[in-house]
């Protein structure tokens, strides 16, 4: 009888890990930081009380140990969605799916996702060097037209109404994050709505030798606004952190280090000593969930 998920379809290393990250369930901690530089991790894992596990393969590099007597798991993602369809992916795979049989567990299990990312502002109030966690993500890029992600009837709307006033020739998809999560990590933060594009520059406006499709794409995302839904900060990750989450079932949220403004021009002068401030934050705050 063929199994469930074949060995074409789910790949596993000949050790038994799952392929492209090589972590095996006792591998990871409930509660898992995301970064998306592979060298952050160790500024993450450097307030560890130990280290009791590392893995390094490609840019999914993984550290987990002890914080303040608590587990917890860091891992890098490297840039865009992409990464991250393959990180959620896996982890629920190792986390949901039974490695030895190919088949489902019997009994779910969900994991605390939580980015510790940075991000360019939108809007001149929202300060550099500030700490803003996401309640919603706009996803500028193509991953949920090959998911069935299921939205509210709220989130539909947003996505009509600013590829309506952005002209966008696509719909981009809106979805909320864990709504615990951002209750218990927004209570000294500031808070808004993140954009995620498909890229650094042009699906960021910027422009260097070529002329780009979409100038104003930033002015517009500052204009935009659904009642009193505003966007207020873009980066590259965050909507397919939430739309996956919701589709295995995971809480996520997105928690960021704002290190630049794109409507004042400027770009932080100490961004080192704030992504510090965003890690000994978020670090603090996960040993407190239950």
């Amino acid at each position: 009888m063929q199994p469930k998920y074949p060995e074409s379809e789910l790949i596993l290393n000949k050790d038994g890990s799952v392929y492209h990250l090589s972590l095996r369930p006792q591998d990871i901690s409930d509660i898992i930081l995301t970064v998306g530089d592979p060298s952050r991790v160790h500024k993450v894992s450097q307030y560890f009380d130990e280290v009791t596990f590392e893995m390094n393969k490609r840019e999914f590099i993984t550290h987990t140990g002890l914080y303040k007597g608590r587990k917890i798991t860091v891992m890098s993602t490297g840039m865009g969605t992409d990464n991250v369809e393959i990180m959620m992916t896996e982890l629920d795979i190792i986390t949901n799916i039974n490695l030895k049989k190919r088949e489902n567990k019997s009994r779910k299990k969900s994991l605390k996702i939580i980015r510790i990312g940075t991000s360019g502002a939108l809007q001149e109030d929202v300060p550099l060097d500030s700490l803003l966690v996401s309640q919603y993500a706009i996803g500028l890029d193509t991953l949920m037209y090959f998911y069935n992600l299921n939205r509210t009837e709220a989130e539909e709307n947003v996505e009509a109404a600013l590829q309506l006033e952005a002209e966008l020739p696509f719909r981009p998809y809106c979805v909320e994050g864990s709504s615990k999560l951002f209750k218990h990590f927004s209570t000294d933060t500031g808070v808004g709505n993140t954009v995620t594009c498909p890229g650094f520059y042009a699906p960021q406006g910027r422009e260097m030798r070529i002329p780009i499709r979409y100038p104003n794409i930033v002015d517009k995302l500052a204009e935009f606004h659904y009642g009193d839904l505003w966007l207020t900060n873009f980066e590259m990750e965050t909507a397919g952190y939430y739309a996956l989450g919701r589709l295995y079932g995971h809480e996520v949220i997105s928690c960021n280090a704002i290190i630049a403004n794109r409507a004042t021009k400027e770009f932080s002068k100490h961004a080192d000593k704030t992504i510090d401030n965003l890690i000994k934050y978020v670090l603090d705050k996960a040993v407190e969930l239950d």
